[in-house]
């Protein structure tokens, strides 16, 4: 239907699939096609990215898409089924900057991948399989969120579990982890405030092969009781959407795995040195497989679990139950949900972020952070690892608070192994403070004594925050603005002493 839609004194012809209805804050349109015409010109858009690692940032409408530059990287780190260099777009949500701090938002509630585009003159929304309604909204930025934030709450649930301050050790170790390694961080840690200590990739046979490693000879019952001895809740790392084609479960049971038109094995992404791919989450093997898993690790003793590269359980392919993509996906956190218990904390990493609402307790807000502030090789690529990246993602996705924990990933205090400087460890710090998700993988043996008390301070402090605009906070009274970092007027990574 054709017709005339009035906000804030503007007039935006339409066409919408049906008749909108009036809600607090803007209008319910039904499920389909939405074109607006807007007033704004090349304003700057608000482009959510679909998991996640992918870009989520405003940008200008009048240069380049914000994008994934290369198939390979969009492939894990954004939606490559809907890409385009020429078109604004992205996942679920967009919003125009309609100036005076007001927006007009369109945003999806409900599955199944609702993508939202933008240029000079158009708002548009489109659904792969048009089941749910769009919300269309004007006014204050963060009223306008928070509404559509309220709307998603209201159709797909919410989660108040709180992870609690939590000890990682994927940014000092990485893969690197053995048994007598993370006795002796245990024994570093014990008497620091943290909750939840959490063990990331290395541990496992091999991706996609859940069961200890040579480097655990004791197994992971014995860790995760070393673990609760010291104190801490016990915490794992898996990605149980995928694995490579050297894992025994590819090698003995290839066809659980979701396949392309040819009827070949799809793959899901590439790291590791090589390809990896990902479960049929719809046939009944591969449920019983996830379901046994978790029921393991559960008899283990872990009750914090982060699931990472969960993106791979809503990608296109062809499936054992023609299921829409993003239900397939929620449909196996919910089976890891079962199978884990309600008690166990799950935090989504690569995960999509609208379909793991009222699922997953927390999801990674952002790209991976690292102890450095950008790499200059792949400057362009605001999916990859680097403080920047994390700052910027984890930033533009703290409307999504009311509905689980935003986790911008660790908290650096280490000066060794570590390029980022003392201003921008303070602004990690704050953000993590923002989002109100702490968490650190520095060993303690690798603090001196001022990064310590620093730490203790970090866990322990609760200080008073509150937003001023889009890009500046009061913490404690004090004015962070992160403006100058997610917008540079020049090289930020020159004088941060990074490359």
């Amino acid at each position: 239907m054709e017709t005339i839609l009035q906000f804030g004194g503007h007039q935006l012809p339409a066409v919408l699939p049906g008749e909108p209805r009036h809600v607090p804050g803007g209008l319910i349109v039904p499920a389909g096609d939405v074109r607006i015409l807007h007033p704004f010109g090349a304003v700057d858009f608000y482009r959510h990215g679909w998991n996640s690692y992918s870009p989520t940032a405003w940008w200008p409408l009048g240069g380049p898409p914000l994008r994934i530059p290369g198939p390979e990287r969009m492939l894990t780190a954004d939606d490559i089924d809907n890409d385009s260099p020429y078109r604004h777009a992205g996942s679920a949500v967009g919003a125009l900057d309609a100036g005076g701090g007001n927006v007009l938002l369109l945003g999806g509630l409900g599955l199944d991948v609702p993508r939202v585009e933008a240029d000079d003159r158009l708002l548009a929304g489109h659904w792969e399989h048009p089941d749910a309604d769009w919300f269309l909204g004007y006014g204050p930025e963060e009223e306008v969120f928070a509404r559509y934030a309220d709307l998603l709450g209201e159709r797909l649930g919410r989660r108040t579990t709180r992870a609690g301050n939590v000890w990682c050790s994927w940014y000092s170790f990485f893969e690197d982890i053995t048994e007598p390694l993370v006795h002796k961080v245990l024994d570093d840690l014990r008497g620091y405030p943290f909750d939840v200590v959490q063990l990331d990739d290395g541990w496992q046979a091999a991706v996609g092969d859940w069961d200890p490693g040579p480097d655990f000879p004791s197994g992971m019952a014995d860790m995760a009781a070393r673990i609760r001895d010291h104190g801490f809740v016990p915490g794992l790392w898996l990605a149980p959407f995928i694995a490579p084609a050297h894992s025994e479960i590819f090698r003995t049971r290839p066809h659980l795995f979701l396949r392309d038109a040819a009827g070949d094995p799809k793959p899901a992404g590439f790291n590791w040195g090589a390809s990896y791919f990902a479960l049929d989450t719809t046939l009944p093997e591969a449920r019983d497989h996830l379901a046994a898993t978790f029921a393991r690790v559960r008899d283990w003793g872990y009750r914090y679990l982060k699931l990472d590269f969960a993106y791979a359980g809503a990608l296109s392919g062809a499936r054992h139950r023609d299921v829409p993509r993003e239900q397939a996906y929620r449909d196996a956190v919910r089976l890891i949900r079962e199978a884990a218990g309600e008690d166990t904390y799950l935090l989504g990493s690569g995960a999509p972020i609208i379909p793991s609402i009222g699922v997953l307790d927390g999801v990674r807000a952002s790209p991976d952070v690292a102890p450095y502030w950008d790499n200059s090789e792949r400057s362009d690529d605001y999916s990859g690892a680097g403080a920047r990246n994390a700052v910027i993602a984890s930033l533009h996705r703290l409307w999504l608070r009311p509905l689980l924990e935003v986790d911008p990933d660790p908290v650096f205090f280490r000066t060794r192994y570590n390029l980022l400087d003392d201003t921008c460890k303070q602004l990690l710090a704050d953000l993590a403070v923002i989002c109100g998700f702490r968490a650190v993988s520095d060993p303690i043996a690798w603090l001196d004594e001022p990064e310590r008390r620093a730490l203790v301070a970090f866990l322990t402090g609760s200080p008073e925050t509150r937003r001023l605009d889009r890009h500046r906070f009061l913490v404690d009274g004090r004015e962070v603005d992160f403006g100058p970092y997610v917008n540079p007027t020049g090289r930020i990574s020159d004088r941060l002493l990074v490359k």
